[in-house]
C-alpha cells in the first residue's frame, strides 16, 4: 500500500495552443524519460507521434506515459486542446486521479479552458494550475486569476508561487511556500539559484503568503491556530494543508513559469508530488453489483477483488490491439484471464505494456491504482469492466456526447471496399464519438464525428496510414427528428396463411417528451392484456420504427411511449407479431403528431480584441447566434453564445477575417433545438 502513495495518476489539460505537449515534454526531460527536448513547433514532441499531430502542431488523441520524479512515480496522459477531440479529454479525466490545467499567461481562461474545467469537474479530478508563456508579450499572471475566478467562477484560486518580473523580463519564480525565489539562469533551465525573495517584491510576497496562510486557516484547525496567534507556520505544516485542502477541492493551487524556456517545470513537478492525490487519496471507486442491482465499492487495494475499467482502444501496427485500463482494486496479471462483465465473457490478457507515447515496456502485473495497455482481449471495448467472475461489478460508463457532423464516404472501386470497411471497423473501435451508419437509399457509408476536423483527420488516416482510396462527401449537418402532438394509436395486425397467423394488438400513446431526454417507453397496461414477455417486442418494434423519421429519415428523437392496453390470440401472437404492431403503431404516429425537424445548436466561445468587437458579433449574428453573455477583460471580449451548426461551417476563416487573424473561438454541441419552418423546406427539398 505505501508504494501506492508514491504514485500519481495525472492529466495535463488545456486550450489549444496553451502549451500542455511543451510542459509534458518538458517534464519528461527533467525526469530523464527523453534526453532532448522535443517541440510542438517543429513536429519533434515525443507526445504528438501521430504524422497528423506532427504536420499541423496539435494534439489529436491522448498519449501515456511513466516517469520518475524524486520518490514518486508519475503517470501522465498529455490531452488534446480541440474541441473536435474532447472525447479524449473525457475519457482521460474519468480514469485519472488528478490534473494540471494549464493556462496560456497570455489568452487567460480561453474558451476551451472552461470545457476540460467543466469535464474535471463531471469526474469530480482534483487540480492544480499552470501559469504558462509568462515570457511572451501581454502576459498578465495577475488578469489569468482573476479570469479563473469570473469565468470559471473559481473564487478558491490561489496563487502558491509569483512571478519575478514578465513578459521579456521574465526571470524567475517566488515560491510563497518556502518563502524564496528561484531564479532559472542557464539556458535548459536544470540548473537553478535559490536567493532572497528581491527586496522590491518583498512587501507582495509577504501579503500573498499571509493571504494563502489565511485562506488555508479557514479550512485547517491546526494552520488556524498558528494564524490568530501569530505564530511561524512550517514549511511542511503548509504543504500538508495545502494538499488536503486540493484533494478535497478547497482550493486550486496556481503556479507559473514558461515551458518553452524551461522556467518552472521541475517547480510544478514538486507541485504533482506534493498537493495531487494517490490512488490512496480519491474516494473509493462505485459501481454497481449485476446480480443484485446494489451499488457496492471498491477500495484501491491490490489484494482485493479485481475491479477495471477499459477507457481507450488502440490499434498499433506491430503488436496489434493495446487495451487501455485503469485498474480500481486487486490485481491483473500477464497470462490470466479477464471476466468482461459488460459482454459477460472471459478474455485472455496475453500481455502488459506500460506506454511512453508510441514505444512499450512489458510489464508481468498491473496493480490497484496503475494505468497500463494490455494485449488480448479481442472484443473489449471503451468502458467496458474487467472484473473478478466470482466479484462481479459494472463500473460507471464513459459520457460522449453524440456526433453532430457526417461525411458519405464510398471506396473508389470494388476492390478497396472491404479494406474501408475493416480500417473504419478498427478507427470506430478506438474512437466511441464516431458511428458510421449505411443510407438505405443509397447505399452509401455515412460518418458521424464531432466536427469538420475529426472528420478530416479520419479521412487522411484511411487514406495515408491505410492507403485506401476513397471519395467523400462535403460535411452534412445530423438533423433529428420529433413529434409535437399527443395522440393515442390503435393498432391490430392481423395476417392469416394458411397454417400459424400473427395477432398483434396494442394501443399506445405517443406524446414530446423533455427536450434531450431521447426516447422514454412506460408499460401502464392492466394485467393479462398482453403476456408480459412481449411487451418488451413492441418497445423494440416502436425504437426500431424511431430510427427512420417521416420528414427527412432522421433519427427521431425526445418522444414517450406509454403502452395503456391490447390485446392476443392464444396461437397466433408471437414476439415477432408485436414487434412488427409497435413499428406500426409508431409510423403512425410519426407522420400524425406533427413530426418537425431538430437541429445541433453548439455552445459558442468567443475571444476577440476590443478593437474588432464590432465586426465579430455582426457576423455572429448573421448565422442566427444568440449571444447569452458578454464579459470585458484588459483589451479583450469574451462572447458567450450559442449558434446553428449549419451556420458554422467555414467559420473559423470568416473570424480571422473579422479580426485580423487575433480572435480564437471554441465550439461545443450543446443541444437540439426546432429548425425554422423556412429553413425546414430549404433542407428537405
Amino acid at each position: 500500500m505505501n508504494e501506492l502513495s508514491k504514485l500519481r495518476e495525472i492529466g495535463i489539460v488545456a486550450h489549444i495552443d496553451a502549451g500542455k505537449t511543451t510542459v509534458t515534454e518538458r517534464m519528461l526531460f527533467y525526469t530523464g524519460k527523453t534526453y532532448k527536448m522535443g517541440e510542438t513547433h517543429d513536429g519533434t514532441a515525443v507526445m504528438d507521434w501521430m504524422q497528423q499531430e506532427q504536420d499541423r502542431g496539435i494534439t489529436i488523441t491522448s498519449a501515456a506515459t511513466t516517469c520518475q520524479w524524486k520518490d514518486c512515480t508519475i503517470n501522465i496522459i498529455d490531452t488534446p486542446g480541440h474541441v473536435d477531440f474532447t472525447v479524449e479529454v473525457e475519457r482521460s479525466l474519468r480514469v485519472l486521479d488528478g490534473c494540471v490545467v494549464v493556462f496560456c499567461g497570455v489568452g487567460g481562461v480561453e474558451p476551451q479552458s472552461e470545457t476540460v474545467w467543466r469535464q474535471a469537474d463531471r469526474y469530480n479530478v482534483p487540480r492544480i494550475t499552470f501559469v504558462n508563456k509568462l515570457d511572451r508579450t501581454g502576459a498578465d499572471f495577475h488578469r489569468v486569476i482573476k479570469d479563473m475566478k469570473e469565468k470559471l467562477k473559481e473564487e478558491t484560486a490561489v496563487p502558491i508561487q509569483l512571478p519575478i518580473g514578465s513578459e521579456e523580463n521574465f526571470e524567475g519564480i517566488i515560491d510563497l511556500v518556502e518563502m524564496n525565489a528561484k531564479i532559472f539562469n542557464e539556458e535548459t533551465g536544470v540548473k537553478i539559484d535559490v536567493v532572497p525573495i528581491p527586496e522590491n517584491m518583498i512587501e507582495e510576497a509577504v501579503r500573498m503568503r499571509a493571504k494563502l496562510v489565511e485562506t488555508l486557516g479557514e479550512i485547517d484547525e491546526s494552520i488556524m491556530e498558528k494564524f490568530i496567534e501569530e505564530e511561524k507556520v512550517s514549511v511542511s505544516l503548509l504543504k500538508k494543508a495545502i494538499r488536503k485542502a486540493t484533494v478535497n477541492f478547497k482550493i486550486i493551487p496556481v503556479l507559473c513559469g514558461s515551458a518553452l524556456k524551461n522556467k518552472g517545470i521541475q517547480m510544478l513537478m514538486d507541485a504533482v508530488k506534493d498537493y495531487l492525490p494517490s490512488p490512496l487519496d480519491v474516494k473509493e471507486v462505485k459501481g454497481m453489483n449485476p446480480d443484485t442491482g446494489k451499488e457496492e465499492i471498491r477500495k484501491a487495494d491490490p489484494d482485493g477483488p479485481l475491479s477495471a475499467l477499459v477507457f481507450k482502444i488502440m490499434s498499433d501496427t506491430y503488436v496489434g490491439r493495446l487495451v487501455f485500463t485503469r485498474v480500481y482494486s486487486g490485481t491483473l496479471k500477464k497470462g490470466s484471464y479477464i471476466y468482461n462483465r459488460t459482454l459477460d465473457k472471459k478474455e485472455r490478457v496475453s500481455r502488459i505494456l506500460e506506454m511512453h507515447a508510441n514505444t512499450r515496456k512489458d510489464r508481468d502485473l498491473l496493480r490497484a491504482g496503475e494505468i497500463a495497455a494490455i494485449i488480448g482481449p479481442k472484443d473489449t471495448s471503451t468502458g467496458d469492466t474487467l472484473c473478478d467472475e466470482d466479484s462481479p461489478i459494472i463500473l460507471e460508463n464513459i459520457h460522449f456526447p453524440d456526433p453532430v457532423v457526417s461525411i458519405a464516404i464510398e471506396a473508389a472501386d470494388k476492390q478497396e471496399e472491404e479494406k474501408l470497411m475493416v480500417a473504419l471497423s478498427k478507427l470506430i473501435s478506438e474512437d466511441p464519438s464516431l458511428v458510421l451508419t449505411v443510407d438505405e437509399t443509397s447505399g452509401q457509408s455515412i460518418i458521424k464525428g464531432m466536427g469538420e476536423l475529426h472528420l478530416e483527420v479520419i479521412v487522411y488516416r484511411l487514406k495515408d496510414e491505410f492507403n485506401i482510396k476513397c471519395r467523400v462527401s462535403e460535411p452534412i449537418v445530423t438533423y433529428k427528428e420529433t413529434i409535437t402532438k399527443k395522440l393515442k394509436i390503435d393498432e391490430k395486425y392481423v395476417k392469416q396463411s394458411g397454417g400459424r397467423g400473427q395477432y398483434g394488438h396494442a394501443v399506445i400513446k405517443f406524446e414530446p417528451a423533455k427536450k434531450n431526454t431521447g426516447f422514454d417507453f412506460i408499460n401502464e397496461i392492466r394485467e393479462g392484456r398482453i403476456p408480459k414477455e412481449f411487451i418488451p417486442a413492441i418497445e423494440e418494434g416502436v425504437k426500431e420504427a424511431l430510427t427512420d423519421g417521416q420528414l427527412g429519415g432522421f433519427e427521431v428523437t425526445d418522444v414517450r411511449a406509454t403502452l395503456i392496453d391490447g390485446s392476443f390470440h392464444e396461437v397466433d401472437s408471437s414476439k415477432m407479431s408485436f414487434k412488427i404492431t409497435g413499428g406500426r403503431a409508431a409510423r403512425r404516429a410519426l407522420r400524425k403528431a406533427g413530426p418537425v425537424l431538430l437541429e445541433p445548436i453548439m455552445k459558442i466561445d468567443i475571444m476577440v480584441p476590443n478593437e474588432h468587437l464590432g465586426g465579430v458579433l455582426e457576423d455572429f449574428n448573421s448565422r442566427r447566434g444568440t449571444v447569452k453573455e458578454l464579459l470585458s477583460s484588459g483589451d479583450s471580449h469574451f462572447i458567450k453564445g450559442t449558434a446553428p451548426l449549419a451556420e458554422m461551417f467555414g467559420y473559423a476563416t470568416s473570424l480571422r477575417s473579422a479580426s485580423q487573424g487575433r480572435a480564437s473561438y471554441s465550439m461545443e454541441p450543446s443541444h437540439f433545438e426546432k429548425v425554422p419552418r423556412q429553413i425546414t423546406e430549404d433542407i428537405l427539398k
